[in-house]
């Protein structure tokens, strides 16, 4: 049974304070194309520090929304993931785009 929040205002406010950040959602999307190593993730999203990418990161894996793989080899490689929580926001992070496609947002 899925439990339902009191207030739905609550849920939203919730959701958008983990999911809301820019960063986040590009990070998502970047990551539901696969796993990808740090370097990578900085490369394909070219306007975030690599401090910022550090934090986002870490962010998400405290929520539980990306796994963090190191692998015991020299030099170390590191690897992130989505988790299963994280792939069901995939037809929202489509939704999203779609919408700011319809009305060109950006442009």
């Amino acid at each position: 049974m899925v439990k339902l929040c009191k207030e739905s205002s609550g849920c939203i406010f919730d959701t958008l304070q983990l999911v809301g950040n820019k960063w986040v959602m590009i990070i998502l999307l970047k990551l539901l194309e696969g796993t990808k190593r740090f370097g990578v993730l900085q490369k394909e999203i070219e306007q975030i520090s690599p401090k910022v990418l550090t934090q986002q990161l870490k962010k998400l894996e405290r929520e539980g929304l990306v796994t963090r793989t190191v692998y015991p080899e020299i030099p170390p490689r590191v690897e992130y993931s989505l988790t299963d929580k994280s792939q069901e926001l995939a037809p929202l992070i489509e939704r999203v785009i779609k919408w700011g496609e319809k009305y060109q947002l950006g442009s």
